[in-house]
């Protein structure tokens, strides 16, 4: 099977599609940071640097004999919970869907796979989400769609996320279930370098060996011989101080008030802000997790590149391009590739079931 990856950003879709036997032949990203990771981690792949306005869908097309899956999850800022101010149809952002329908038209691919943040589902009531609906029925598609719990897939981290697959061959799609074993924020991480804030290692050892670490970290580390980009933000001190008074699961509530006096009214702090990660459960959702300053288990810092990767399932041997802010932004706004290929291993079976 064949794929086509639009906004792919860091890679996360793709590599859950390639986990899963796809071969993604081009993906187009226009932020240059996203696509120089995509391009280190995707040699084989044509990464088209561009915004998709400018693409031309067909001239992707060349020498494809095989099924093809175009996938892909549009900038979804505009459609997230959290977003207050332009969650609504003015948000340029939010008519990006209609660039992933037009090439869906140009391509006739025989499945697509449309990603977007939970809100997508509801967002002016579910009017935007049944247009979409309707508009892959009229180019001949049977549409399913179901929000999918991360850490049902092997992933540390309760992140649910927005999932519309379509075929032009009648099938009824049924998504997977998933598993009840969970991996916490322990198995993932607790392997990994011992830091200090603001240090910033391009390698490091590993803290323990292979043979005692846990299942889901033998399976992040297995090509990879050491912990790279071990990046961690400098914190102001007076921030790290605060981190002091936080326990595991408690946030900025946690912190006297003497020393949230820099801010105007606390009581408008958003209950994300300044949470410390559980050590016995899966992560909470780290989309942004520098700016909500999330705290390590048990170090008085934030979290290392390394460490944010691992729990969006991203294996050690995957390096990320750009400054630490922008690394750390590809990492939140990725699809944890372990759900995707969980995803992507369905429409294979449905696939082959025809």
């Amino acid at each position: 099977m064949i794929g086509i990856d639009l906004f792919a950003g860091a890679g996360g879709l793709s590599l859950g599609a390639e986990w899963a036997g796809i071969n993604v032949v081009a993906a187009i990203e226009m932020e240059k940071n996203a696509a120089a990771t995509y391009k280190r981690n995707h040699k084989n792949t044509l990464v088209i640097n561009d915004d998709i306005y400018h693409v031309d869908a067909k001239s992707l097309l060349q020498d494809i004999n095989e099924p093809l899956v175009v996938f892909g999850g549009p900038p979804c800022q505009g459609f997230s919970y959290s977003n207050k101010k332009t969650r609504t149809t003015d948000n340029p952002n939010n008519a990006l869907f209609r660039e992933f329908l037009r090439v869906v038209d140009e391509c006739n691919p025989s499945w697509f796979v449309f990603e977007n943040v939970e809100g997508f589902k509801q967002f002016e009531g579910g009017k935007l989400r049944d247009e979409v609906i309707k508009l892959f029925e009229h180019l001949g598609y049977r549409v399913s769609d179901a929000i999918l719990l991360a850490s049902r897939f092997g992933v540390p981290q309760n992140r649910h996320r927005y999932f519309m697959v379509g075929n032009n061959k009648g099938i009824e799609f049924s998504f997977p279930e998933g598993t009840d074993k969970l991996f916490t924020v322990e198995d993932a991480i607790s392997d990994l370098p011992i830091l200090q804030n603001g240090e910033m290692r391009e390698t490091l050892p590993y803290r323990i060996h292979s043979n005692k670490a846990s299942k889901y970290a033998r399976s992040m580390r297995r090509y990879s011989r050491f912990s790279k980009q071990n990046y961690v933000s400098r914190n102001e001190d007076h921030v790290i101080e605060r981190y002091k008074y936080i326990a595991q699961g408690q946030n900025w509530r946690a912190i006297p008030d003497e020393l949230m006096q820099n801010y105007a009214n606390i009581n408008n702090c958003h209950s994300g802000i300044y949470r410390r990660l559980i050590a016995t459960k899966p992560s909470v959702v780290i989309s942004n997790y520098r700016k909500n300053m999330l705290i390590h288990p048990y170090e008085d810092r934030g979290l290392s590149v390394r460490e944010a990767a691992r729990l969006q399932s991203f294996p050690d041997n995957y390096l990320f391009e750009g400054s630490i802010q922008k690394m750390q932004q590809q990492i939140g706004n990725a699809v944890p590739p372990l759900l995707a290929k969980a995803v992507f291993e369905q429409v294979i079976r449905a696939e082959k079931n025809i």
